[in-house]
Parts: structure tokens; sequence; C-alpha cells
């Protein structure tokens, strides 16, 4: 009955205080703040081995639940979903390319660790998180979504959409993993060049779906096309064209900026490690060299 409501304000051009800020992904948010408050705080010491979070990780994840309500909670979402693409692309660069890292930051080793104890979470991560698994999966599932038929079909049928988006986010924390990985342990994490590699073969898989909707000659997605003009001098055309421009600066600048710091964490390190023995600092010498691959 809500999603039926929902869809007419949509189609009469009005928007509910409802529509525009969702009052359920904010009191979701919420929900979500305070279990990772209460668990990383007073109630840590129920697990073994268990630390505070940090003051980085909470603001982090502070800062990841405003981004995730700004694109699932806010005008953008709703704007996003039944006018404007270039709202909807803006969404999903959020979802997909700055939320993960941020909340994979944000999260406590011995969280995540707790998380993923029960040995069919922990092959499922072991699989998905694989490099070359977890790139061709996420770049795929995002291309094929943006093939009109798909796309249209998913923006008819609200469950569909739903599902797809919460596989698709599932996949892009599996993407992030091998960058930002929080275990220690991590035999998925890469490290030096390879993560560079890793990186720009992520950016180099996503290009063909930004292409297709920058360099279209026509407008492709129904949804769009039926949909009512708010901007005259933004046409359905322009506005798709806008969307994938969007989707691709935001990728570029979140790739650029991650392979900018691991090339100066990895130039550093290699600086490091051609000092003299009693050169180097302490620290370094105290730790036993990581290891990037093997059997997990």
């Amino acid at each position: 009955m809500g999603q039926h409501q929902h869809e007419l304000s949509a189609m009469n051009g009005t928007a509910s205080f409802s529509d525009l800020w969702s009052p359920d992904v904010m009191l979701f948010t919420l929900l979500i703040a305070t279990v990772y408050f209460l668990v990383t705080g007073p109630m840590h010491k129920r697990f073994e081995n268990a630390t505070m979070a940090t003051t980085r990780q909470k603001l982090l994840f502070v800062f990841a639940l405003l981004l995730f309500y700004a694109a699932q909670g806010s005008p953008i979402s709703y704007y996003g979903h039944h006018y404007l693409f270039s709202l909807h692309m803006l969404q999903q660069s959020i979802l997909y390319f700055a939320l993960p890292p941020i909340v994979l930051l944000a999260m406590p080793e011995w969280l995540l660790e707790k998380i993923f104890q029960p040995r069919p979470l922990k092959a499922m991560l072991r699989f998905f998180t694989h490099p070359l698994v977890a790139a061709l999966v996420f770049n795929t599932l995002f291309s094929f979504y943006h093939i009109p038929f798909i796309f249209d079909a998913a923006a008819l049928h609200h469950q569909w959409m739903t599902a797809y988006h919460v596989v698709l986010i599932l996949a892009a924390f599996a993407m992030w993993w091998p960058i930002v990985s929080p275990l220690s342990d991590s035999k998925r994490q890469l490290a030096g060049l390879k993560k560079l590699a890793y990186i720009f073969i992520n950016g180099v898989l996503i290009t063909p779906a930004c292409a297709l909707i920058i360099f279209a000659s026509d407008p492709l997605y129904a949804t769009y096309i039926s949909a009512p003009q708010l901007f005259p001098s933004l046409s359905t055309f322009s506005d798709q064209r806008l969307g994938g421009i969007i989707m691709k600066l935001m990728q570029e600048l979140v790739y650029g900026s991650v392979l900018a710091y691991v090339f100066y964490h990895w130039y550093k390190q290699e600086k490091q490690d051609d000092l003299p023995m009693d050169e180097q600092p302490a620290s370094l010498l105290m730790k036993s060299p990581p290891t990037e691959e093997g059997r997990a």
C-alpha cells in the first residue's frame, strides 16, 4: 500500500515528507548506528579479544551512515528513482564507490572476525573476495544493470530493484575487500603493485557501462523517457548523458584517490626497505613480512 501511494505521488508530481526523506530508512540508519556503538562500546567486553572502536573508526562509521542515508533516504533517492537519471547515478556512485571502503575501514577487526566466524560465511567470504572473482562479479552485475531492458524491468518492479541493489552493494563490498580489508591475516588483501593493478583493472572494467550511457545517440531508458521533465533546460537525453558523466567522474575520483594513496605508501615502503638495517625504523624491523597470498 505504501509503495502504491509512493508511485501515485510520483505520477501526480507531488511528494510528501515521507516520500522525500524516507522515515523507514532513517529509522534503519539509527538502528544500525545504535547497534554499532553498543557493540563496539559498552558491550565489547562480552566478546573475546574485543576492544572498543577507535575515535577514527567511530567518525568513519558516522560518515558512512550519513552517506548511506543521503543515497537511500534523501530526495536524491526519490527524484533519482522517478525523474532524474543523473541523480540515480549519483546515488549509485555513493553506494558502490564511496560507502564500502569507508564502512570497512570503520569496522574493528575483531567484529568482522565474529561476523564471519561461521564456516559457511567464511567460505563465501573466501570465494567472493578473491580479487579475480570480486572484480568480475561486481563489474558484470553493474554493467548488466545498465542494459536498458534490464534497467526498465527492475524499475517497474520495486522488489526486483531492491533485490538487485542489495546484490550489487554486497558485490561492491567484495570488490573493495582486497584493497581495504581490515583483517590482518586476510589472504585476499593485495599489496604494493598488485593493489595498484587491481584498482586500475576495476576502472577499465566499468568503463563500457559508462561509455554506453555517455555516448548513446538517443535516450536509452523508458523509465525516464516517460517521466515528467522537472527542468525545461535539462532534456531526458542531456540528463542521461549527465548521469554517465557523474558516474565516471565519481569512479575516477575515488579510484584515483585510492591509487594515489596506495602508490604513496608503496613508494614509502620501498624507500624504507632500501635503507641499511641500522637506519630502518624500529617498528618496521619488528614486523614480519606480510603475506599477500596463500591458502586461506
